[in-house]
Parts: structure tokens; sequence; C-alpha cells
């Protein structure tokens, strides 16, 4: 018997929400928004980085989790069972021993964890107008990058103010990454500015796709969030862009346009490995 062929495109999912400081509330739309775009045929649904609790840093470990012991990740690893597709939680509370990490785990279509990656590099800046962000104040770095594969795509993870970090997304491309993933919470003083250019960047650099999926709105105590959820594809073409609001979009992406580029644009193939390394 012949074996059964590789997929090479997939339907992807983008739910950009507006969480906030209710977990019940926050729940209910995101098992709202995987039924909805499931429907809609994504295989692979992405949701941002938040999506179980924004609210102030004196509540944020009092809300973290374990993966072992987490109704939250219960309910979503039952829906992907149920629904038979992938599902990324962007990121959630997780709770280690006495630490908490900004954590994104993928459910595989049987409901089993493919992925876990805690987020490298913690929001510690001072934003246009103001306002200081101390994501170190709660929460601790990861240490390991990670890849899932769903057939020929290799995904590579990364969250938010990860995009500003370009030696990531390299080393997530030459350890074979064709696709990155970026949920996030891009606050409205950046993500105007920045939130559209560094993910092409991110994707003409490395000629892969880059799905970057984003909250949207006000959230408690005085987060206002971009959102403008994007997948851009390895040439720095924006396919698909979810206007403000809470949306649901879908975009396809294929391996094809992948191989294309790399063969006409070899950049790939001139990395100086010999003097940077990744």
């Amino acid at each position: 018997m012949a074996s059964e062929s590789k997929k090479t495109k997939i339907t992807i999912g983008m739910a950009q929400l507006n969480s906030g400081d209710s977990p019940e509330n926050n729940l209910g739309a995101v098992l709202q928004a995987i039924n909805e775009l499931a429907d809609r045929g994504a295989e692979l649904i992405v949701l941002p980085e938040h999506a179980d609790f924004i609210g102030p840093d004196n509540r944020k470990k009092e809300q973290a989790q374990s993966i072992e012991n987490s109704g939250y990740l219960d309910k979503i690893r039952a829906q992907a069972a149920d629904l038979k597709c992938h599902v990324h939680l962007g990121s959630f509370l997780e709770k280690d021993g006495g630490s908490v990490y900004n954590c994104a785990v993928v459910f595989g279509p049987d409901g089993g964890v493919l992925a876990k990656y805690r987020k490298l590099h913690l929001f510690d800046v001072e934003i246009p107008g103001g306002k200081k962000y101390l994501e170190s104040a709660v929460i601790s770095p990861g240490l390991e990058t990670v890849h899932f594969s769903i057939d020929e795509f290799n995904f590579g993870l990364a969250t938010c103010y990860d995009l500003r970090f370009p030696e990531l997304f390299r080393r997530l491309v030459l350890n074979g990454a064709n696709v990155i993933l970026l949920p996030a919470a891009f606050t409205m003083q950046t993500g105007r500015d920045h939130w559209e250019v560094l993910l092409r960047a991110r994707a003409i650099e490395n000629l892969c796709w880059v799905v970057g999926v984003g909250q949207w709105g006000e959230a408690p105590p005085n987060h206002l969030c971009f959102g403008r959820s994007m997948v851009v594809d390895p040439w720095g073409l924006v396919t698909a862009q979810a206007p403000d609001g809470v949306n649901n979009v879908t975009a396809d992406i294929e391996l094809q346009s992948v191989k294309d580029v790399r063969t006409r644009f070899p950049a790939l193939d001139h990395v100086r490995d010999d003097i940077f390394t990744y």
C-alpha cells in the first residue's frame, strides 16, 4: 500500500481576542473562537498571548496554574480533541514550583501536548508616553527554543516581545522552521509603528511564513492592545489581516512558496556561521 502523502498546505485560524481579568469570561471567548474557526476549516488555531488573563501584576501569581493541573488547559485540550484540530493556546500563566512562566502550549487533535514554550525575552521597557512595563516582576524567562511539526510543516515558537530579537528567529529557521507562530499582546503605542514592520522583516530575513496573532482593545488595569493579527508570506507580503476588534480570521499557508523563494533567493545558504553563532 502506498504511503499517504504528507500535508503541504494548511489552513490557519487566528483568534484575535480582547481578554481581561475574568478567567471565566476569557475561557468562554477562547472556546467560542476555537469552535468558530474549526467550523470554518481551520486545522491549526492560534490564540493570542495572555488569552487566559490580562490584569494587574498582583493577581498573576494567584491565576497561575501548572500544566498538569489546569482546568483552563483541560477545557482547551478537550475541545481540540473533540474538533480534531491543533490548538496553539497563545500563552497562559504557568506555575512551576515557585516560578511563573509566560508559557505557550500546543495541543494536537488527540488532545496531547505537542509543544511547550516559555517566553525567552521579558518585556521590561518604558514605552512612548511614559508607561513602564516590568514583566520580570512576576514572570521568569524560558531557557530553550521550541519547534513542533505537522507533516512537512515545521513550526517555530516565539511570543510577543521575542519579535524584536532576530537571532531567535534565525536559530529557529536554521533548525528547520518554515513557519513561525507568534502570539502577542502588542501595545497600541508600539504596535501602530512596529508590529507589521517587524513581522514582515522576520519573514523576509528568514524566507519563511510568519503568523502573528494579537490581543486587541482595552484591558485592566490600563492596557490598550493593537491587534491587527496577520499572516506574512516568505517574500514578506501580508496575505491576511484582521481588522480592528474581536475577529476570527482564516488563511491558507503552503510550503511551495517557501521552497520557491529559498531557491530563487538563497540567502540562508550564505549565512556566515563561521563568524556568527545562533
